[in-house]
């Protein structure tokens, strides 16, 4: 089918409209122009770097009395789990503890940075680690763990949005968890900040 001149139906007028493209570049070249564009650049790395420096918390209460806690790490299959071959190797409905098959050898302490005992609290119990031959691991849930990182001379880690918290059940801070020798859960050892001792 050929092409053909079909004529005018109406008035025909030049596009009006500018240039998106261009009207766009006209817009960064005036802010930048300002300062503007400095501005909002020195803004949006202010805010990336403020968040780095203090990630939104996990706000847990304290507690006014010792206590400890087990945690059954145990979790039901809600389908097969098949190996890279399509063989099942944990069936639906099966529970598996992963304790099973693998050891906790580095105790974990979860602490609020922002409350200066439990930051001594956690140090302390670092160095006892220490001198025992063990080094926990430091796991903020609230507070600057690179400020941490740069008193302390060592890695600190960050429960970013509490997936920790959660998957251990832990309810406050400080806590120490642990797996003792043999056992299939682990220890939940919370301790006071207002020196009270057991309940």
């Amino acid at each position: 089918m050929g092409r053909e001149d079909l004529g005018a139906v109406g008035p025909v007028y030049p596009i009006a409209e500018a240039n998106m493209l261009e009207w766009i570049e006209q817009q960064l070249l005036k802010r930048e122009q300002s300062g503007e564009l400095d501005r909002l650049q020195e803004e949006a790395v202010e805010q990336a770097l403020d968040s780095l420096e203090n990630p939104d918390p996990n706000n847990l209460p304290t507690l006014d009395y010792d206590t400890v806690q087990y945690h059954d790490p145990s979790i039901m299959a809600t389908r097969d789990i098949r190996d890279h071959e399509g063989r099942v190797i944990v069936e639906k409905g099966t529970t598996v503890n992963p304790l099973d098959t693998i050891t906790m050898t580095r105790e974990m302490l979860f602490f609020d940075g922002r409350d200066r005992r439990q930051v001594a609290w956690a140090r302390e119990r670092m160095e006892e680690a220490r001198d025992a031959g063990k080094v926990p691991r430091p796991i903020l849930v609230a507070g600057s763990y690179l400020e941490l990182m740069r008193e302390w001379e060592e890695q600190v880690f960050y429960d970013q949005g509490g997936a920790l918290i959660r998957q251990l059940g832990i309810g406050a801070v400080p806590v120490r968890v642990y797996q003792e020798a043999g056992k299939r859960v682990l220890t939940l050892e919370y301790e006071s900040m207002t020196g009270r001792g057991p309940r």
